[in-house]
């Protein structure tokens, strides 16, 4: 049984199947059947790791509070949850942005365009750092749906291939900012478990090829 544990927070989809790949070519002896366990807490005791699956949004919350000493979190959920929480290395895995889009050749509302999206702080920031008023619509999901039933004039969302936009018959209108997958550390953390946070980062660093 090993001595110390380093409790690692991932999110579910998209990021977890990049990240764990990540770790497998970074030397950490993850089990072959992790990827398909319905387990939300998994323990790797040759790795001294556990691991904690979380929704994407609630990573940082986790590593903040110390109940996970380190998480992988998009740069979208960084920007928008603004936590205390370091930020050691861009892992460049799961690349998209955030962007603005519509329907073609829509119109804004002169008076306080409505904007759905699950980044309500992300998005306020963006259209008053262009003095722009706007009025925040917050949704959890199928955020495409919003301009297409008269809720909102935009949206802000994740693009990847942009394929959903256009099935929906959505154009883009603005990229607002670039995202990729961040290894994040609790400030505790990062002073009593150094050693192995270290360990993490370097042979992480080496994978991505960041120096």
């Amino acid at each position: 049984m090993t001595a110390e544990w380093l409790t690692i927070a991932l999110p579910k989809g998209r990021i977890f199947e990049e990240a764990v790949e990540l770790l497998r070519k970074a030397g950490y002896q993850i089990p072959p059947d992790f990827d398909e366990s319905r387990k939300l807490i998994i323990e790797v005791e040759e790795e001294g790791i556990r691991f904690i699956l979380a929704k994407p949004m609630d990573v940082p919350t986790y590593v903040e509070h110390g109940v996970a000493d380190i998480g992988i979190a998009g740069k979208d959920v960084m920007l928008e949850e603004e936590r205390d929480v370091y930020e050691l290395l861009d892992l460049h895995i799961s690349e998209c942005y955030l962007a603005v889009a519509g329907l073609p050749n829509a119109v804004l509302n002169d008076v306080a365009p409505k904007v759905a999206t699950k980044y309500p702080n992300v998005a306020s920031s963006y259209f008053r750092a262009k003095g722009e008023q706007v009025e925040i619509i917050k949704l959890n999901g199928s955020i495409e749906l919003a301009p297409l039933i008269g809720l909102a004039d935009r949206i802000v969302d994740i693009v990847s291939t942009g394929r959903t936009l256009v099935e929906n018959g959505l154009v883009e209108y603005e990229k607002i900012v670039s995202i990729t997958s961040r290894l994040i550390v609790n400030p505790v953390s990062y002073r009593l478990k150094d050693r192995m946070v270290h360990d993490m980062v370097h042979r992480l660093s080496e994978v991505v090829g960041e120096k």
